[in-house]
């Protein structure tokens, strides 16, 4: 009796256990709660999460009630594909945290907080593209050392309001982009370049190539596939080694597209344009769009543009019209023409002349100490500090040539020619006339100290009066250049002066590139990228 007691209770205990053991080995199933949904409500967002933002960014969620905003995927996923659109623009996707984004919107099981700082992170990133686009990713002056264009304003936190409230994220990121034609034209140029293969295959051309119609061998053939990849030769018209009248044809464009002389000869700076390979051209892209979003919004009824790198200046009219254009020559890469926006508030007719300290320091100073002759021969009158007494060439004391004023009479060989444009700006240059008129005859016109020469300033001049005042007539400006006495003529309706620098540009002749004088792209590229 005992012993089938004793069983009994073994049983009682061991059979539950059993099934315990069983039991163990089966997964139970778990349920996953899809919580995207919460992306499309409204959620508070904890200060804690904005501890470390702006204070744009704070204030914004508080005009907002600390709620969520992108509460309408529509604007999410467009917002995503702005971020991506940005690449056309040069502009780095990764920037605006986009594959962070990306994951948070492909999260089904978002919480709560997870949602604000979605929010959150959506609302830096349209922010911070939106002022990319407006005016730039770098400030100028962090870059350039003699850049002087005025800062653009945007207030993105009403921007964001109203793109949310109309749906219209893509269109309002779109209005922040440059307006003008040219900066549309170096996107489509991008464009383009990226299209192309990659052209490591192709070795330089020697420095020292000379060829011209009739030539022949393998560096016509290596010439004839670099215009081809370029686009200026048909395939079609590449077989064979001869240098024939189809090749030099392509070639004047291409050398019309970078700024040659189009003479269809191979040499010199051909050579160097043709050995550019297409990494460096898509960072000439990329840098001139960077500028192009630092540039005025607007030109104005009326402006004066000066392209430095193209030594062309143009009279735009309405923003877009091109009324006339002029040869110029610029600052030298160690004296350069700054950049900047300012507007005329004079003209000097028969100007003097007040050597400025580099000149001073680099020519006049060693010229005239080899001979005081130097002073007659250019009509130049010395001056001791604010004196307006002469001093005479013999008194004159080289080791103190800073201690003086040296101005240079008016007439035909004064410096600044016979007629003078002068506008306020922090770097003491202007638009002039020149005695120097056959530098206007070379293709490389970086010759200045830093001022810009104007090939026909009178005409320039008759331009700038004629909207001034309607009595003013080209014969009237003769007359008071005969004269030959100095008169201001002070200007009260406003022609802005824009001196610029692109190096690249699109245009009815294809994708245009010039020298980098200044070495500027270079410098704003590697920033960019940095």
């Amino acid at each position: 009796m005992k012993t089938t007691a004793l069983l009994l209770l073994c049983f009682i205990f061991i059979f539950p256990s059993c099934k315990k053991v069983e039991g163990t080995n089966k997964k139970l199933p778990v349920t996953i709660t899809n919580t995207e949904h919460l992306k499309d409500t409204a959620q508070f967002i904890n200060e804690e999460l904005l501890k470390n933002t702006s204070k744009d960014t704070k204030a914004f969620y508080k005009a907002h009630n600390f709620k969520t905003v992108w509460t309408n995927k529509f604007n999410r996923l467009s917002f995503h594909d702005a971020i991506q659109e940005a690449s056309s623009d040069g502009l780095l996707p990764s920037d605006y945290n986009l594959s962070i984004l990306q994951k948070y919107e492909s999260n089904k099981t978002i919480t709560k907080e997870e949602c604000a700082a979605y929010d959150i992170l959506l609302t830096q990133s349209f922010t911070k593209l939106a002022r990319h686009l407006f005016k730039g990713k770098l400030n100028p002056g962090s870059v350039y050392y003699d850049w002087a264009l005025p800062s653009k304003k945007l207030n993105t936190s009403m921007l964001l309001s109203k793109a949310l409230t109309k749906n219209s994220i893509t269109e309002t990121l779109n209005s922040c982009r440059p307006r003008h034609k040219v900066y549309y034209s170096l996107k489509k140029s991008l464009q383009f370049l990226n299209s192309l293969p990659n052209d490591n295959s192709y070795k330089p051309l020697d420095k020292t190539t000379v060829l011209k119609l009739k030539d022949s061998g393998d560096v016509v053939i290596a010439v004839k596939s670099r215009l081809v990849y370029w686009k200026d030769l048909d395939s079609a018209d590449a077989s064979g080694n001869m240098y024939d009248h189809k090749t030099m044809k392509a070639v004047k464009k291409f050398q019309k597209r970078h700024g040659i002389y189009p003479d269809g000869a191979v040499s010199g700076r051909t050579v160097a344009a043709l050995n550019i390979g297409l990494k460096k051209r898509k960072q000439q892209i990329i840098a001139n769009l960077e500028r192009w979003r630092w540039f005025a919004y607007d030109f104005g009824t009326k402006a004066i543009l000066i392209n430095i790198p193209d030594y062309k200046l143009a009279v735009i009219e309405n923003g877009k019209d091109t009324i006339e254009t002029y040869k110029v020559v610029v600052g030298k890469p160690a004296r350069r023409t700054p950049v900047l926006q300012a507007e005329l508030n004079n003209l000097v007719i028969n100007p003097t002349w007040t050597v400025p300290p580099t000149i001073l320091k680099e020519d006049l100073t060693p010229s005239a100490s080899k001979d005081r002759n130097y002073f007659a021969e250019h009509n130049m009158k010395i001056y001791k500090y604010s004196d307006t007494i002469e001093t005479m060439p013999e008194e004159w004391d080289p080791e103190k040539a800073d201690h003086y004023r040296y101005v240079q009479g008016p007439g035909e060989n004064n410096a600044l020619g016979v007629v003078k444009f002068n506008f306020n700006n922090r770097f003491s240059v202007y638009l002039h006339d020149t005695n120097h008129r056959n530098l206007f005859k070379r293709s490389q016109r970086a010759l200045s100290s830093g001022c810009v020469r104007v090939e026909d300033p009178l005409k320039l001049a008759g331009y700038v009066l004629d909207k001034e005042d309607a009595g003013w007539t080209k014969e009237k400006l003769d007359e008071m250049i005969a004269l030959g006495e100095t008169k201001n003529v002070g200007l009260k309706k406003g022609t802005h002066v824009y001196q610029l620098y692109w190096t690249a540009w699109m245009d009815k002749d294809g994708i245009q590139f010039r020298n980098d004088i200044y070495n500027l792209d270079k410098i704003l590229y590697s920033k960019l990228r940095n």
